[in-house]
This record gives C-alpha cells, structure tokens and sequence, in this order.
C-alpha cells in the first residue's frame, strides 16, 4: 500500500508486477536490508550494497544480500522522476535448487 504523502524529497516508488509480494516473502533480516536500501534510493541516494546491473548502466542497480545460505536479489530503476521496483530473485544454494528470476 502506497502512503498518501511523501517525505520531502522523497521520490515515488512503484512496483512492477509481482516484485512487492515476492520481496514481502523474503526473510525479515532480507527485507530490512533491501528495504534500507530501496528508501535511500527513493532520496537520491545510493546504499553501498547497490551494485549497476550488468548490461543496463549506472540507473538500473541490482541489490545483493545473503542470508542462511541463500541469496536474494533486488533490481530497480532511477532513470526516471520515480524509482521502479521490477523484479526480486531468491537463488537457493546448489542444494536446494534455485528460483527463476521475475521479471514484470
């Protein structure tokens, strides 16, 4: 659910597809983590965790946080007046198989 009113100099964030609900399904320490580093991004900031996705340039930044074992990815957008929120993964260690990714 989106608030009614911004911070100021706060930017919106939408959410693409199934990326919220599938970020609300990662472990709490997980969504903490991205959580912090999706709000910096939403003030123009930049979290020392947020890497460029490779192939898309410095406005597309993907999110790495490991957790048990398991990976979880976050990837988002800021080459527009707002920041996009378009996919989530969680990559299981070789053992237990691995999610595909969600784009859209």
């Amino acid at each position: 659910m989106a608030r009614e009113r911004q911070a100021p100099g706060e930017k919106p964030l939408f959410w693409v597809g199934s990326s919220r609900n599938d970020l609300l399904n990662f472990p709490e320490p997980v969504k903490d983590e991205l959580g912090i580093a999706l709000s910096v991004a939403q003030f123009g900031g930049k979290h020392w965790k947020a890497k460029p996705w490779k192939g898309e340039g410095p406005g597309v930044l993907e999110i790495v946080e490991n957790h048990r074992g398991d990976t979880y990815r976050a990837v988002y957008t800021v080459r527009l007046k707002m920041r996009s929120m378009f996919c989530t993964r969680s990559k299981r260690n070789r053992r237990k198989g691995s999610t595909p990714l969600n784009l859209m």
